[in-house]
């Protein structure tokens, strides 16, 4: 959402994936929600009557954890309450972000500890390493770190 907007504002943007993020550069994006040792993302249902949409239901971590399927459950729920609120889905805004000139660096050590081949990733996605990314941020009037 960051990275959309400022590029929408003209800015300049640039984002390094690693690690975990680094799938999302992926052509095929298997994008799910993992509610696990996450007791600050509160599970909201995607339907029925306001007052249950508004329920926080926490989920200790013995059952999102060892439940077969409540990750696919959590998945679903998340995608349905992005779609009742027309909230871009995270494929929406990689595209977006495509589209507006935002340039992806995908993390070469990351590549080689996963063992992932460049085949697999977005033709438009730049693969360096950390000092790539820094180039840039070092002379960057804005550097954000999640």
């Amino acid at each position: 959402i960051l990275a959309s907007t400022a590029a929408a504002m003209d800015m300049d943007v640039k984002i390094f994936f690693t690690f975990y993020g680094l799938p999302l550069l992926k052509k095929k994006i298997k994008a799910k929600v993992s509610p696990s040792s996450n007791p600050a993302m509160p599970m909201k249902m995607p339907f029925g009557p306001k007052f249950f949409q508004g329920i926080d239901w926490p989920i200790p971590n013995v059952v999102s954890g060892n439940v077969p399927g409540f990750e696919s459950l959590a998945t679903g729920l998340m995608k349905k309450t992005f779609k009742n609120k027309g909230v871009a889905t995270v494929t929406e805004l990689r595209d977006m972000c495509e589209q507006l000139g935002v340039e992806f660096i995908g993390c070469q050590m990351t590549m080689d500890v996963f063992g992932f081949e460049r085949e697999e990733f977005l033709d438009c996605v730049n693969i360096g390493g950390a000092a790539t990314f820094l180039e840039f941020a070092a002379d960057a009037d804005i550097q954000l770190f999640i």
